[in-house]
C-alpha cells in the first residue's frame, strides 16, 4: 500500500485543519489506517485509527472530542479533521496502513506501510 499525506500547515490555536491520506496499490478490506504524530525531540505518538471495513475508530485521549478520523471508500482516502487545535498538537503527522487487531491499533509496529509526514504547526 502506498500512502500520500497532505493538508498540513500553520494555524492559530483554536483553528482547524483537515489532513488527507490517499491510499493506493492494495486491497483494503482488512486494513486499518492510523494517524501518528511526532513532535521534535519526542517519540511517535498514536493519534487516531480507522478500520477500512466497517469504519470503527480509535482515538488518543489527548485528541478525543477534537479530532475525527473518517474514510471515503470510493476515493481510497482517509481524513483527519482536527478542530480546536492547541500548540501542543504541533508535530509531523503521518498516516500508516496495516492489519492491526483491536488491541494493537494504537501501536506503530502494527502498521507496515507509512506515508511521508505532513507538518502541522499551531501557534499560540
Amino acid at each position: 500500500v502506498q500512502l500520500q499525506a497532505s493538508g498540513g500547515g500553520l494555524v492559530q490555536a483554536g483553528g482547524s485543519l483537515r489532513l488527507s491520506c490517499a491510499a493506493s496499490g492494495g486491497t483494503f478490506r482488512r486494513v486499518g489506517l492510523g494517524w501518528f504524530r511526532q513532535a521534535p525531540g519526542k517519540e511517535r505518538d498514536f493519534v487516531a485509527a480507522i478500520r477500512w471495513s466497517g469504519g470503527s475508530t480509535k482515538y488518543a485521549d489527548s485528541v478525543k472530542g477534537r479530532f475525527t478520523v473518517s474514510r471515503d471508500v470510493p476515493k481510497n482516502t482517509v481524513y483527519l479533521q482536527m478542530n480546536s487545535l492547541k500548540p501542543e498538537d504541533t508535530a509531523v503527522y503521518a498516516c500508516a496502513a496495516g492489519r492491526p487487531i483491536s488491541s494493537t491499533m494504537r501501536l506503530p509496529f502494527a502498521y507496515d506501510d507509512w506515508g511521508q509526514g505532513t507538518l502541522v504547526t499551531v501557534s499560540s
